[in-house]
C-alpha cells in the first residue's frame, strides 16, 4: 500500500492533539502497513534520554501503548516489520484480525480506548481492483462505515476521543452516523490539494461525551500553493516527518 500524503497529514494532525499526547492508550483500526501508528508513536514518545545498560536500547518511561488492528494478513506482517524497526517497538502491539473480531480483554491494557484513530476504506459501490487485497484496503465492504461506528462506540471510553480521515464529499454522513452513537463532532478541518481546487479530505474529531457539543471548531488547510510548493502549514505541520521538508 502506497504512503500517501493525506494520510502522512493526517497522522501529523492526529500526533499534535493533546488529548492523544496525554492518552494512555490508543485504538489504530485498519492501520495498514502501520503509518498512523508510527507518527503517533513518533509524537507521543520522544527519543527517551535514560540508557538501559542490559540492552543497549533507550528506555522510555511512558507507559501508554498503542494497537494497531489490519484484517489483511500482508499488510499486516509488513506493518509488524516497520515497528520493529523502529524505535517504538515496544510501544506498539499489531493484531492481524478484524476489528469485529478484536477484543482488548487479551491484552494488559484497560479494555477501552482512550483514543481511537483510522483512515477506513471509503470507496462504496465502485469499481474494483482485480487485486483483493486492495479492495480490503480501499472498498468499505469489509467494514462498513455503520459497523466501523459500532465498534467505535463498543472501544472507546465514555469522554474519550475518535479521529477520522475521510473524502470531503462524505464528511456529513460520518458526522451523522458518528451522532447515532451519542458520540459529538469537537473538530473539522477541509482539506484542499490547492486554493482553487475542491476540498477533497476532511480531517474529524469526535468525542464520545452525554453533553452536547456547543461549538465545533471548523478550519480550512491547504497542501500547496499556486506555484505548486508546499505550503508554509504544510511544511510547519509535516516537517517532523518528512525528511525532505
Amino acid at each position: 500500500m502506497k504512503v500517501c500524503t493525506d494520510a502522512c497529514l493526517f497522522g501529523a494532525w492526529v500526533a499534535e492533539d493533546v488529548d492523544i499526547l496525554k492518552a494512555n492508550n490508543i485504538l489504530d483500526i485498519g492501520t495498514g502497513t502501520g503509518l498512523l501508528s508510527l507518527i503517533v508513536a513518533q509524537a507521543k514518545f520522544p527519543i527517551p534520554e535514560i540508557m538501559d545498560t542490559k540492552t543497549g536500547m533507550k528506555e522510555n518511561g511512558n507507559s501508554a501503548k498503542i494497537i494497531a488492528v489490519e484484517i489483511e494478513l500482508d499488510a499486516a506482517k509488513e506493518a509488524k516489520s516497520n515497528f520493529e524497526a523502529s524505535p517504538w517497538k515496544e510501544k506498539i502491539i499489531i493484531e492481524n484480525k478484524s476489528i469485529q473480531c478484536f477484543n482488548n480483554t487479551e491484552n494488559s491494557l484497560d479494555n477501552l480506548f482512550d483514543c481511537i484513530i483510522s483512515n477506513p476504506p471509503f470507496f462504496e459501490g465502485d469499481l474494483q481492483s482485480p487485486n483483493a487485497n486492495k479492495n480490503i484496503a480501499l472498498h468499505s465492504t469489509a467494514l462498513p462505515w455503520p459497523e466501523l461506528i459500532i465498534h467505535v462506540d463498543r472501544l472507546l471510553k465514555e469522554d474519550g476521543h475518535f479521529y477520522v480521515l475521510i473524502p470531503a464529499i462524505r464528511a456529513y454522513t460520518m458526522q451523522k452516523l458518528v451522532a447515532e452513537k451519542g458520540i459529538e463532532l469537537v473538530e473539522e478541518v477541509v482539506v484542499f490539494n490547492a486554493s482553487k481546487q475542491k476540498p477533497f479530505r476532511v480531517l474529524q474529531k469526535f468525542k464520545k461525551t452525554r453533553v452536547p457539543i456547543k461549538q465545533i471548531k471548523r478550519s480550512n488547510f491547504i497542501i500547496k500553493d499556486n506555484e505548486n510548493n508546499y505550503t508554509e502549514a504544510f511544511i510547519h505541520l509535516l516537517k517532523p516527518y518528512y525528511l525532505h521538508l
